[in-house]
Order: structure tokens, then sequence, then C-alpha cells
């Protein structure tokens, strides 16, 4: 089992990452979060590595914090969440959010994934719910903070995106501007970014 791999970063998307290290280059799927904080990162990068094995394929998964690739193999144990369906929820919700979702029981959110029905996300609060301890940081978000910023993030998105906007720059600014006002209104937001963009 591979631990990490340190490097220059050839390529990167935000689904992926090419990391060389001794003249080799390993991809390495990524979620929105660790495209977003890899984007700012200058020379050699280490990720934290999660390999998956099939018949079919050899795959690395990387991740930026120890939070977050915990999270990952918690929600890989769940039945009928995959890997590339576990990088989409840690890339749908942040990390620290997505543990106060879990542990609040709010199945509500996860169903807003793409691709993640009802059965499945009371199945991922029910196996996970207890395995999940919140950090320090995670125990003073408030749930209902978190579901209000986000149907407004996702109304500012989804109008952002049918106005031509790229979906991973959208997500950016928007990142930036929620991070900056977690109450704003939408209007606002769309305003806002439209200025960022």
């Amino acid at each position: 089992m591979y631990e990490y791999i340190k490097g220059p970063i050839t390529e990167l998307t935000p689904t992926y990452a090419v990391v060389e290290n001794h003249g080799i280059g390993y991809m390495v799927n990524i979620s929105l979060s660790s495209f977003e904080a890899l984007q700012n990162c200058k020379g050699e990068v280490k990720l934290l590595l999660h390999e998956v094995i099939r018949e079919d394929a050899w795959s690395f998964y990387g991740f930026m914090t120890t939070q977050e690739r915990d999270l990952f193999r918690l929600l890989i144990g769940v039945s009928g969440v995959g890997p590339n369906t576990a990088l989409l929820i840690l890339s749908s919700i942040p990390t620290q959010e997505l543990e106060v979702v879990i542990t609040s029981g709010d199945h509500t959110r996860l169903k807003n994934v793409k691709g993640i029905g009802v059965k499945t996300a009371q199945r991922i609060i029910v196996d996970l719910k207890d395995k999940i301890k919140p950090s320090n940081d995670t125990l003073s978000i408030q749930p209902n903070v978190f579901s209000a910023a986000n149907e407004v993030y996702d109304e500012a998105l989804a109008a952002l995106t049918a106005l031509g906007f790229a979906r991973p720059q959208s997500q950016k600014v928007l990142k930036r501007i929620f991070d900056a006002d977690p109450i704003v209104k939408v209007e606002v937001a769309i305003k806002k970014a439209l200025s960022m963009m």
C-alpha cells in the first residue's frame, strides 16, 4: 500500500493530477478541494494516497489532508459507494461540512449530490454517524447555516453555468465569495461573481 507521493505536478485538471516521481508520471484522481489547493502550489507537492486495485484498473486517489482521506476511506466502506462516488461527494461537500452533514443526519444535503439517491444517503448516515468524530473546527459549524448557504451557493452556481461560465471557474469564484460572507444573498453572490470573472 502506498502512503503518499512527492514530486512536481506536470498536469492538473479538476479531476486528476499527474505527479512526477523519479521520471515516472503518476495519474492521481483528486477532489475539487484538492484541485483548488494544488493550484496555489509551486514546485514539489505531497499527496496522501489511497490505492484501488481491480482486475481492469489500478488507480490512485490523492488527498491534501489526512481528514479528507479518512473520510474517503469511510465512504468507500459503505455498501453501494465506490471510489468515484466518494470523490464526487468530497468534491460537492467540503470535508468539515460533510462531517457535520453526516453526524447531524442531514440526508437531504447528501441526496443533492449528483448520483446519490435517498437510500444511499440514508445508508451513509446510518453507517458513518458513529464512526466520525468531528474536529473542534467542525463542532463550531452550525448545520442550519450550511444548508441555507448551500441552497444559495447551488442556485448561484446554476445561474453562472446557465450563463455559459465554466463550472470549475464558477465554483472557485463562489467559494471566495462565500468564504468572505457565508450568508450572502443569491442575487448579490451572482453580481459579485460576474464582476470577478
